[in-house]
């Protein structure tokens, strides 16, 4: 019977090799890695993140290096020498170098910008040029681009010779000797031709492209509707300028949700990760929707002191404001977090309010008369079982329903007609948080139930 030794995982192989202190075996071992093993190794060993990259080819370096979170990032360039950081910033991809100095003090944008080749410096400075969240800042000038009068067989002698530098080869571009762009063609189409077959013969001049200024959460919405890998940027005049990837976009996407999360939450977007947030950082990113919030609820103790003597006169309403305004809030939540998620989505847009509401307005009605069923059966439970309610129980079971479902049915078109009135104002959908339904249906949610229970104990107990 053989044994079977086990393999040394990763990271054992790891502290082996940077013992030993030989730079050619570590560099051998690194380079020898997937790109996403070796960003599991720098965020596995802070102490060795600088080392790590410094030992790796500059082409595999920068690779990994642009998968890294930002504060990893930052320490990394911290710790590298000039000459260093210089090779690694001139190897990444201008849309991700530009995204990574966005992210940085003016004062170290200019020293690192320095450091760069004067091509590759004038290239970044035109990318930081243009508005922040614009596709201008994700574009990159490496592609590949050909003329309507090139054959098919001149085209793959160009994307040998610059298709190793190009951000992507799957999409090919055609301009004309003024660098307007005529169209773009997916490789499919050159490989499945004849060599001697023109561009031209190709062309159908259909194509979808973005404007540097363009927001980039739109954009996020082309790639989406269109199922492309790569968009073309031009200019106002129609001049290729770069092109947008889908990975980029991918990135923009997963900001995009984070963002909307935390506002839907009830606190401003964090820039960065939550732990590299400094505490006083936190603090005010937060504070302002609670001073808000907090205002808002004031407003609760306003209409309670209204129904001071009603409280005063049947106790037994106090007990239940709780479950009244939690049904009210939840419900409220619920159809904004859908609604938000929908208008994300490009599922409904502002016209669509009246069939939204009508929709809501069915099912809150739906939800609010089943709460209000399970408040009465308490009600008649309490009494049964407990003695609780007094003898008018059947007629304080009656007002508890009907509140209920009054209150779940308003919680639920205001949290679906609110972030729909917020993107017809322009604002974002998603700061109509949770919190913020909650408070509002707070408020109104109190005045539906006493005034439902005014109207239908009034005579009997009030």
């Amino acid at each position: 019977m053989s044994l079977e030794l086990e393999q040394p995982t990763l990271q054992e192989q790891f502290e082996a090799i940077i013992q030993s202190e030989d730079k050619l075996l570590i560099r051998d071992f690194l380079d020898d890695q997937n790109i996403s093993d070796v960003s599991v190794l720098v965020e596995a060993y802070p102490d060795y993140e600088g080392s790590i990259i410094a030992n790796m080819s500059v082409h595999r370096a920068a690779s990994v290096f642009k998968i890294l979170d930002l504060s990893i990032q930052k320490r990394i360039i911290h710790a590298l020498p000039p000459n260093t950081t210089a090779s690694l910033l001139n190897q990444l991809p201008a849309d991700d170098r530009t995204d990574f100095l966005e992210e940085l003090p003016g004062n170290v944008v200019r020293e690192l910008i320095k450091l760069l080749d004067p091509e590759e410096r004038k290239i970044t400075l035109s990318l930081l040029g243009y508005p922040e969240n614009s596709i201008g800042r994700l574009m990159t000038p490496d592609y590949v681009y050909v003329y309507p009068w090139n054959t098919i067989e001149e085209v793959f002698a160009t994307i040998r010779k610059y298709g190793k530098d190009s951000e992507t080869i799957n999409v090919i571009y055609v301009i004309n000797e003024d660098g307007e762009l005529l169209d773009d063609i997916r490789i499919r189409e050159f490989i499945l031709n004849s060599p001697d077959k023109k561009v031209l013969e190709l062309m159908d001049e259909r194509f979808i492209a973005l404007h540097p200024e363009d927001d980039q959460e739109t954009a996020n919405q082309v790639f989406k509707m269109n199922n492309r890998v790569a968009l073309p940027v031009v200019s106002n005049n129609n001049k290729l300028l770069g092109i947008v990837t889908i990975d980029d976009m991918l990135w923009v996407a997963e900001e995009e949700f984070s963002e909307d999360m935390q506002k839907m939450g009830g606190t401003a977007a964090l820039e960065e990760p939550y732990l590299d947030v400094p505490v006083f950082k936190l603090y005010k990113k937060r504070i302002v929707w609670l001073i808000i919030l907090f205002v808002g609820e004031t407003l609760t103790i306003a209409a309670m002191s209204n129904f001071q003597k009603t409280l005063e006169q049947v106790l037994v309403l106090s007990t239940f404001i709780p479950l009244i305004i939690s049904s009210g809030g939840n419900s409220g939540s619920q159809a904004a977090t859908l609604i938000i998620q929908a208008l994300a989505l490009d599922e409904v847009t502002v016209k669509d309010w009246w069939r939204i509401a009508r929709r809501e307005i069915q099912s809150g009605l739906f939800m609010g008369i089943t709460l209000g069923l399970f408040g009465f059966l308490i009600i008649y439970g309490g009494h049964y079982f407990f003695g609780l309610f007094g003898e008018h129980f059947i007629r304080i079971g009656f007002a508890i329903a009907a509140a209920i479902t009054g209150v779940v049915t308003w919680g639920t078109i205001m949290g679906s007609m609110l972030p729909l009135l917020l993107k017809k104002l322009g604002a974002d959908p998603a700061t109509s948080s949770t919190p913020f339904i909650a408070t509002l249906v707070d408020v109104t949610g109190l005045l539906i139930y006493f005034g439902t229970a005014f109207l239908l104990l009034r005579g009997v107990l009030l």
